[in-house]
């Protein structure tokens, strides 16, 4: 299952090399829907035959060369330390048959901070595909595991459908708000990472509903936290942990700046309006949390455009503290 195919292929872009790698074994999957009684669990004979219809190879992709970062380094300038280990754990493979390892990465910090567009940039750059887990909701153990087909409504954790039906053996898979990650009796929301996050017991994965091993040990690990306190010590020993903070003035102006730009540029309606916001302007965009800058410029550009105006005014912008939510139907 761990051994991968010496076929190497030119794609386009910044990944342009991928060799295939096998995520399970066929004859496994042939062997646990051989001994499926014949009107019994539908939903796991479906996923069998997914796995069969797929086939086990996964493209493993890793870059020809250092890939363009100078973009993230300004877009993110608080993540600068972690983007510095990024680039030298791709460094170290870059020129060699080695596949790509990146040390599983822990993004610690306020609400607002960046830490998801962080880890959704890391996806982008890396070109692997991406899976999503949001802990704050969730309180079964078995949304990373998989859940035993012998219970009502079970199906495969997603690191199990991430692999399987996705195209890559080494995709990077996002924990986010891990810290409030919480458990229900004897199930342990974080349980199944012990193993996923250790690179030789990941290679043998094995989901509690599909009770085929898979291959995790390629999957690239970035989990964001506010808190590091209720996250257990072995999880903690097992990730390079990045205390992020939020940008000082100068960086969050910059950010708000090619937010402005990429906003303009991205639009055709972006050509009505100034190349460049005015400082003011700026000045009261910086004191916003980036993940709430997108929205502020988005009924800032609104506001112009109702006011028959391509320069945006402090006034266009909405207030400081004021909420997403926005209040509907009567008031009394």
């Amino acid at each position: 299952m761990s051994t991968s195919h010496e076929l190497m292929t030119v794609q386009g872009g910044s990944i342009p090399i991928a060799r295939m790698r096998n995520v399970y074994r066929v004859n496994e999957v042939e062997q646990r829907l051989a001994k499926l009684p014949d009107r019994e669990h539908e939903h796991l004979r479906s996923t069998y035959e997914r796995m069969l219809e797929k086939g086990p190879e996964r493209f493993q992709v890793k870059p020809a060369g250092l890939p363009a970062m100078d973009h993230l380094y300004d877009e993110l300038p608080n993540f600068h330390e972690a983007l510095d280990d990024l680039r030298r754990q791709i460094a170290l493979v870059e020129d060699s048959r080695d596949a790509l390892e990146i040390t599983p990465m822990l993004l610690l910090g306020p609400p607002g901070v960046g830490k998801t567009h962080f880890a959704r940039e890391v996806a982008q750059l890396l070109g692997t595909g991406m899976g999503f887990i949001s802990m704050s909701a969730l309180t079964a153990g078995w949304v990373l595991s998989g859940a035993s087909s012998q219970w009502k409504g079970a199906r495969p954790g997603k690191v199990f459908e991430t692999l399987v039906d996705g195209q890559y053996a080494n995709p990077v898979m996002v924990v986010d708000e891990i810290d409030k990650a919480r458990g229900e009796h004897a199930y342990d929301p974080l349980g199944a990472l012990y193993s996923l996050l250790e690179h030789d017991t990941a290679h043998s994965f094995t989901d509690e509903f599909a009770e085929v091993p898979i291959d995790a040990s390629q999957v690239i690990w970035v989990a964001t936290a506010n808190d590091e306190r209720s996250i257990p010590e072995p999880i903690l020993n097992r990730m390079n942990v990045y205390e992020v903070q939020m940008p000082d003035l100068e960086a969050a102006r910059a950010i708000a700046r090619r937010l402005y730009q990429s906003i303009r540029a991205a639009h055709a309606w972006g050509e009505r309006f100034d190349e460049a916001p005015s400082q003011a302007v700026l000045e009261h965009l910086a004191e916003v949390a980036p993940r709430e800058m997108r929205r502020a410029w988005m009924t800032a550009f609104g506001n112009a455009r109702l006011d028959g105006r391509g320069t945006l005014l402090l006034k266009d912008l909405p207030a400081a503290g004021s909420s997403r939510k926005t209040t509907m139907g009567f008031v009394h």
